[in-house]
């Protein structure tokens, strides 16, 4: 017994070591933890249940078969998270550049479909050279069969992605199916070809960081939705965003105990809009001051930075919160702010997040840039998001609401249900002049001047959409936090089914 005793021992050890000490090293003088080191650091101290330690790759081609490290490159469990289960898989770069096997690929599948058993987020901590080339056609299967398991988890258990090192060619479409996509700057990139392959066939000379690096794709594709500075960074920050989350969309997220009072008056709220109507104001502040202890998880900070997203408390019930931003584009939507809304909307929806949102947008973007690259059907997006959700919906509007955007920014139309407005709030088909000018072109200055201000006074207020019941009611803007605190309590029993279909047809 003690020789079997002894040889486990010696398993477990072979298999702790990953590609040894001077590999290790290595990871380290990068300034990259090592896969267990960062499951460690993610999870509950002592929680961590490791399955598959002792399995390896079955090549024998090409050298292999006398290149056997017991884990195959990749480390795979269960553990807790604030003692909230998740699973979680932990690519190994110092074993075959954590390159995936078609066993590899099986240890990170059997735990997808665990989790989809239990209802476990599932968490991908991605450092990998790409597909292991010596296994040809079985390792290509092994992406498919993941990309399958992240298809069907979409949607009933949160996917979260964290790009850790390279992530490169077909490993790049298991992240992209994903919940949300993490980074770590100067150490993480993502991309389909490679450099060398960009300059053999577009001749374009790029460095992998312009490419495919963490500034890249949080600031300029959307790929991404955050970038931290380093590991212990991004795994902490990842413990902080869990706890915004549910486990499943069987279940709520859970519920913290707030010492900030929800019928806190927020007195500087009242002169937060500027009398001028053509200046800006930060809506980060408003949102900060009406969420618990000013706490808000912001997701895509850098991206489509004219729209606001993220995930905050209410009475210490999880939200996300969506907000149009004045300073940028005078928070006009374009395509960019539309996919990444719309994106937002349809994650809070499947896990049951009730959303607020945050209203004042003049319209959507207008330009040939925008048309030619088709802001009619990005544009439709965030209003099918909305449209389609059926988890409480509370909308405030600060000022501006003007045509269709006032119409797909959660309005009363599209089964908002608590909708309110600032005194501030003007809610029109357009600006007063734009309007004048249209309806009464060819009179002269003096004339515009004169319908201009009595257009101004019909329809610059929230008094005429509240007359027809669009607006529940007209709040002071030192309110706002008591008054959403109280809807969101109204609508914690909130019961809506959309028609039985198969799935929807989003215009992608």
């Amino acid at each position: 017994m003690q020789d079997i005793i002894d040889k486990l021992e010696a398993k477990r050890a072979a298999a702790r070591a990953g590609g040894g000490e001077q590999r290790v090293a290595l990871q380290h003088s990068k300034g990259k933890l090592s896969a267990r080191e960062r499951i460690d650091l993610l999870l509950d101290p002592g929680s961590f249940e490791e399955w598959d330690m002792f399995v390896e790759h079955r090549s024998n081609d090409f050298g292999l078969a006398e290149q056997r490290i017991p884990g195959d490159g990749v480390v795979t469990g269960y553990g807790t998270v604030n003692g909230r289960l998740i699973f979680v898989y932990s690519q190994d770069f110092t074993v075959f550049g954590g390159s995936l096997s078609e066993a590899h690929a099986e240890k990170i599948i059997k735990i997808m479909d665990q989790a989809m058993k239990v209802g476990a987020p599932i968490i991908g901590l991605n450092d990998s050279g790409g597909a292991r080339i010596q296994e040809g056609v079985a390792s290509l299967s092994g992406y498919a069969n993941i990309f399958q398991r992240n298809i069907m988890a979409s949607g009933v258990v949160p996917q979260i992605s964290m790009i850790m090192g390279p992530c490169a060619g077909g490993a790049v479409y298991s992240p992209a199916i994903t919940d949300f996509i993490f980074m770590v700057k100067d150490s993480s990139y993502m991309f389909v070809t490679g450099p060398e392959v960009v300059k053999t066939v577009t001749h374009e000379i790029v460095t992998q960081e312009e490419l495919g690096g963490a500034m890249t794709h949080t600031s300029k594709s959307g790929v991404a939705d955050l970038a931290f500075e380093n590991d212990v960074e991004a795994l902490l920050e990842l413990r902080r965003f869990l706890e915004f989350l549910p486990s499943s969309n069987r279940g709520q997220a859970p519920e913290r105990t707030t010492t900030d009072p929800l019928d806190r008056f927020e007195i500087s709220l009242d002169s937060l809009v500027p009398n001028n109507p053509n200046k800006p104001y930060d809506m980060h502040e408003l949102i900060e001051k009406i969420v618990d202890e000013g706490d808000f998880f912001e997701v895509k900070p850098n991206f489509a930075r004219n729209i606001i997203t993220g995930f905050a408390r209410l009475g210490g019930q999880s939200v996300g919160i969506v907000a149009n931003q004045p300073m940028i584009l005078a928070g006009c939507l374009d395509i960019d702010a539309s996919i990444k809304g719309a994106r937002f909307v349809r994650f809070c929806d499947c896990f049951n997040i009730p959303i607020i949102t945050f209203v004042d947008v003049p319209g959507f973007l207008p330009g040939t840039q925008q048309e030619y690259r088709g802001i009619i059907t990005h544009g439709a997006k965030l209003l099918f998001a909305y449209g389609e959700a059926t988890v409480p919906k509370l909308t405030v509007i600060t000022r501006k609401a003007y045509g269709g955007a006032y119409d797909v920014m959660a309005s009363k139309h599209l089964r908002g249900d608590v909708n309110y407005a600032w005194p501030s709030a003007e809610i029109a088909v357009m600006g007063a002049k734009g309007a004048v000018e249209i309806i009464f072109r060819g009179d002269d200055a003096e004339e515009i001047a004169k319908k201009t201000e009595e257009y101004r006074d019909k329809f610059a207020n929230p008094f005429v959409a509240a007359s027809r019941g669009f607006i529940d009611d007209v709040i002071l803007p030192r309110n706002t936090r008591r008054r959403l605190a109280r809807a969101l309590r109204m609508l914690q029993d909130k019961k809506l089914e959309n028609p039985w279909k198969k799935h929807c047809n989003i215009p992608l």
